[in-house]
């Protein structure tokens, strides 16, 4: 899954992206909202932390140039505390959801997941595709009970398939959404992800649709 962060402060923006990072999703970064805008207009992301205080164009502004476009990623805004106005016009602009500063790590971070579950239509922190079991909140990968380990870029493929199961997801889209832009990006590399994947899991659960992508689906409807 790839994010975007838009905050002017360094230090919060280097450990949004540090955490972030971490936690296993591609992230690209802005330090004011002109740039912010252009990013989130021009990139698919998966879903944006965005401060409202800003330099050049105010957060509620880009929010607002972002729905006007038609970009619907899931965004979760960052307010002064004492700031409750900045609440209601940040939904009112668009915003899914948001942090009050000072705010602890641990809770941006389970507002993403929040967000980037509802966006795909999950409810639980578990996603499951038969034996398959990925926890959101861990990262733990799971097949019938048996622990699968992965390296992040394993797991980032993996999570985007399984917040997308039953939807065939073409390589550019997996391109797209699980590297940030500085990386070198060569569709060939996912081909070589969904064979390292496919043998660690040790299930028929990614199938390949040629000329379109891949597919994840129960085993049992492998085929």
């Amino acid at each position: 899954m790839r994010l975007l962060v838009v905050e002017d402060d360094p230090d919060l923006n280097r450990q949004l992206h540090e955490a972030l990072s971490d936690a296993g999703y591609a992230v690209d970064r802005a330090f004011d909202g002109e740039e912010g805008q252009f990013l989130g207009e021009t990139e698919p992301y998966d879903a944006v932390v965005l401060d409202i205080g800003l330099p050049r164009l105010d957060g509620l502004s880009v929010l607002e140039a972002w729905r006007r476009a038609g970009k619907n990623m899931p965004v979760l805004i960052l307010t002064a505390r004492d700031r409750w106005s900045d609440k209601v016009q940040g939904f009112d602009a668009g915003a899914d959801d948001y942090v009050a500063k000072p705010f602890h790590m641990e809770e941006v971070l389970a507002r993403l997941r929040a967000l980037l579950r509802r966006a795909t239509g999950h409810a639980a922190s578990e996603l499951a595709c038969g034996p398959l079991l990925l926890d959101t909140r861990s990262g733990r990968v799971s097949v019938e009970g048996r622990a699968i380990k992965l390296t992040s870029h394993e797991y980032r493929l993996l999570a985007y398939l399984m917040h997308h199961a039953g939807r065939v997801v073409s390589r550019t889209e997996l391109v797209e959404h699980l590297y940030d832009q500085d990386f070198d990006r060569d569709s060939n590399t996912i081909e070589v992800f969904v064979g390292r994947l496919r043998k660690k899991l040790g299930i028929e659960a990614i199938q390949t649709v040629r000329g379109l992508g891949y597919l994840l689906v129960p085993p049992e409807q492998a085929g």
